[in-house]
């Protein structure tokens, strides 16, 4: 099904936030007067953006050369990640920054010429600011922004080294923390003789008593570390059960509402085709009210013309019959 007219879409999301809905009905009604209520019904599904989002979408509708600019940057910082070029992604991010800010200066300046536009001083510029990071590294927004259809703003933490993961040694199906090797060249553990057993004794003479206790809090310590993984992992699993849970409802929800949705969008679909045959019908009943209004001024008008023609008759028949009437009396007089 096609969109509504890009021009209609432009001047729409053109226009402030506060007075997106009232410019949406007026053109929704102009499509419905043209014959036209799918145009008019797809005009009608556009949504209001946020004040964010309006300020991006202005700026690519009114500056689309400075959004193609930003564009061709976030392929460059993209293909700068991917290939791991450390000295060229530097250099692009600062490009970035400097871009960015540029575009969110003229932002500010599209929107002081706008008389409808916040203050200064409210504007949401910093959301600003995140959607075009965002557009740099999610294609996906910078679709929405060049197409200047963006709905409410997009955030992104932004381009930089990929953290390192956290290693850790996994024995027996538990993970233990990685224990940094601090054996000498032989191999051979610090504090350990020859033979490669610890000494007990060491050269300070601790007694053998002293040792098996630092053993045994070492590993009541270990202990007490793996009993605390297992914990968090269980409370990490009960959180993923809650999770999938949720996600399960939410997507039953989503279909629901798709079916709504399909259902409403069906019988408003019917609702504007029968509307179209009544205007139709209503058009041609009026204009055969207008014909039928002419045609009884014109009987009226016949009438009218008619009585006084009769009026001027009877006139004449009357005068006609008085003079007759006054010559059988002078000839009766004669007699």
């Amino acid at each position: 099904m096609p969109g509504p007219p890009a021009d209609v879409v432009r001047r729409l999301y053109a226009t402030p936030p506060d007075r997106f809905v009232a410019a949406r009905d007026a053109a929704v009604a102009e499509a419905r007067q043209a014959g036209d209520p799918r145009t008019a019904r797809e005009i009608g599904r556009l949504r209001r953006p946020t004040v964010a989002a309006w300020l991006v979408n202005l700026l690519a509708i009114r500056r689309p050369e400075l959004v193609a600019d930003l564009t061709q940057l976030a392929e460059a910082l993209r293909a700068a990640q991917r290939d791991l070029r450390g000295g060229t992604l530097r250099e692009l991010s600062a490009q970035r920054r400097a871009v960015v800010g540029a575009l969110v200066a003229e932002v500010r300046r599209l929107a002081a010429a706008e008389p409808a536009a916040p203050p200064a001083g409210k504007l949401p510029l910093g959301e600003v600011e995140a959607t075009l990071n965002a557009a740099l590294s999610d294609t996906e927004v910078a679709d929405q922004v060049r197409a200047g259809r963006l709905l409410r703003a997009s955030h992104y933490a932004g381009f930089g080294e990929v953290p390192r993961p956290q290693l850790r040694l996994v024995t027996g199906g538990e993970e233990e923390p990685a224990v940094p090797d601090r054996a000498g060249k032989s191999g051979v553990p610090d504090g350990a003789g020859k033979s490669g057993v610890p000494d007990r004794a060491g050269k300070s003479g601790v007694p053998d008593g002293a040792a098996e206790r630092a053993d045994a809090r070492r590993a009541r310590d270990e202990r007490a570390a793996r009993a605390e993984r297992a914990k968090r992992r269980r409370a990490a699993t009960r959180e993923m059960e809650k999770a999938r849970a949720d996600l399960d409802r939410a997507e039953a929800e989503l279909s629901t509402a798709d079916t709504v949705e399909r259902d409403g969008a069906a019988t408003l679909d019917r609702i504007e085709t029968e509307l179209a045959e009544l205007e139709r019908r209503r058009a041609v009943a009026e204009q055969e009210l207008s014909r039928a209004r002419l045609a009884r001024r014109g009987a009226e008008r016949a009438v009218t013309a008619a009585r006084r023609r009769a009026g001027e008759v009877e006139a004449v028949l009357e005068a006609l019959d008085a003079e007759e009437g006054d010559a059988v009396e002078g000839d009766h007089e004669a007699d």
